[in-house]
């Protein structure tokens, strides 16, 4: 579906829940509309900063962000590969998905740190894909598609590796999501998810890892502060964020949504920060209040089980 760039919370909005067309029609219009005018090292997510992930990045890929962004978003793709049975090498023979890839930066910086044999990202929203293919497709060992995240247009058993960044809270049947992981990773790949729950997602989180039979879920790190401290230092005066986005030349529809300085687009709710926009806007009612409970953020990754295997309880970190 979309997106790994930035949860936008749509289901929660104040108007009420939508019907799953609705949300499907928002979120891709959302992203579309943000294709529009973004540019290459804009943030793909809410980010995350982690001390030993930077620095285990920055080993493998000095300088990896120098001048092109602040390097919050590259920490959190990078933390999809942790917990993952794969070396460096063992990464040149897989065929990777990413699901809700958006515009496509987040899975072009991972196929060049690890150099997958074959990688693809999956969208809902047409302006985002033709951008990636247009800016960051590479022949074959990277490819772009539209398409449905609940009905995903790929053979059984394609991929070895499925990531997800960021995206799965905005799909209107987590249900349906999963079990198409599970029929296009092959028996023994692995699903890497990582998002943003409240209570209600992170219940039924919980009720599809022990109902969907065909994963063994067996690493989960918790990484809500990580998320929040990168949050804080985009929402700080000065940062590499702020003045990034007050340098584009966006759209008026494109400053309500994100209001000052981008700070809904970048997760500052999910800190409990309001800019002064913001509020005005919300007083108009000009742009709905985020009224959503998220209260974590979560890494999860599952092994597809070969047949004849049972699942394991899950070790977490």
């Amino acid at each position: 579906m979309t997106n790994g760039n930035a949860a936008t919370g749509l289901r929660d909005l104040n108007t009420g829940i939508p019907g799953a067309d609705q949300i499907k029609g928002a979120v891709s219009a959302v992203y579309d509309d943000v294709a529009s005018w973004s540019r290459t090292g804009d943030f793909w997510n809410w980010g995350m900063h982690c001390p030993d992930l930077l620095e285990e990045l920055t080993d493998l890929c000095p300088n990896f962000n120098a001048g092109v962004s602040d390097g919050f978003s590259e920490q959190l793709y990078f933390q999809t590969l942790r917990g993952l049975p794969y070396s460096r090498n063992d990464f040149k023979t897989l065929n990777v998905l990413e699901v809700g890839c958006g515009m496509g930066e987040g899975l072009n910086f991972l196929t060049r740190l690890v150099d997958p044999a074959r990688a693809v990202g999956l969208d809902i929203s047409t302006g985002a894909i033709r951008r990636a293919n247009a800016l960051l497709a590479r022949g074959d060992r990277l490819t772009y598609v539209e398409g449905d995240a609940e009905q995903l247009p790929f053979d059984d058993g394609e991929f070895d590796l499925v990531i997800n960044v960021e995206s799965s809270h905005n799909y209107p049947d987590v249900e349906r999501f999963f079990h198409e992981v599970a029929r296009v990773l092959k028996p023994g790949g692995h699903f890497s998810l990582i998002d943003v729950f409240d209570p209600r997602s992170s219940a039924q989180f919980g009720k599809l890892q022990q109902e969907i039979t065909g994963f063994e879920w067996f690493h989960e790190r918790d990484v809500t502060e990580n998320v929040k401290s990168a949050i804080r230092q985009r929402m700080a005066p000065g940062s590499f964020f702020r003045k990034e986005y007050a340098r584009k030349q966006m759209p008026i529809r494109a400053r309500i949504i994100g209001g000052l300085g981008g700070a809904h687009y970048a997760g500052a709710d999910f800190i409990g920060h309001r800019d002064p926009l913001s509020r005005v806007l919300e007083i108009a009612r000009i742009r709905p209040r985020f009224v959503g409970e998220y209260e974590s953020y979560r890494h999860h990754v599952a092994r597809r089980l070969t047949v004849g295997s049972t699942p394991n309880q899950a070790a977490k970190e």
